[in-house]
């Protein structure tokens, strides 16, 4: 009778712990990271007035780089039509991510690229692989997620990106 009831009692406060997820606008949290200059940003102040896509990375993820790369190619269209800007976050461990800049670099992007060595960003935002981008608006409020890369992903966070440039 004991297990019935620890059981019902459990469902009970997950149900409880959905429902106020979903009834919640999760905001971007607070954590310090450093660009390829080593600057400290803190990642609930970048800084930019429209839409923001962060999209977490390594150099060693090819899908994330096929991303990244494609959404390179048309960046300069969506900044112009939405006022969109990204920020790649390499969760490079210290190992490999003396790589960063110079991948970064050799391909030209001209996104914001944060380091997050320790992870910390990484956690707080929930994410468990890569790539997993995010879009935010205007006033922190993270809009949408989508976890993995294949080819025609970048045109459907265009859609979701047009949909805030539009509020």
């Amino acid at each position: 009778m004991k297990k019935i009831a620890l059981l019902f009692i459990g469902l009970a406060l997950t149900t409880l712990s959905i429902a106020q997820e979903e009834g919640s606008v999760k905001q971007l949290p607070e954590v310090t990271l450093k660009d390829m200059e080593g600057k400290t940003v803190k990642t609930n102040k970048l800084g930019f007035e429209g839409p923001v896509v962060i999209s977490f990375w390594a150099t060693w993820c090819a899908p994330c780089k096929r991303e990244l790369n494609t959404i390179h190619e048309t960046y300069a269209d969506w900044q112009a039509e939405t006022g969109v800007n990204i920020v790649a976050i390499s969760i490079d461990d210290q190992k490999t991510m003396d790589q960063v800049p110079v991948y970064v670099n050799g391909k030209g992007w001209e996104y914001l690229v944060l380091m997050d060595p320790n992870g910390d960003f990484k956690r707080a935002m929930g994410v468990n692989n890569v790539p997993h981008t995010f879009l935010v608006d205007a006033d922190g409020n993270i809009v949408y997620s989508h976890n993995s890369y294949a080819p025609g992903d970048e045109e459907k966070l265009y859609e979701e990106i047009k949909k805030l440039a539009k509020k």
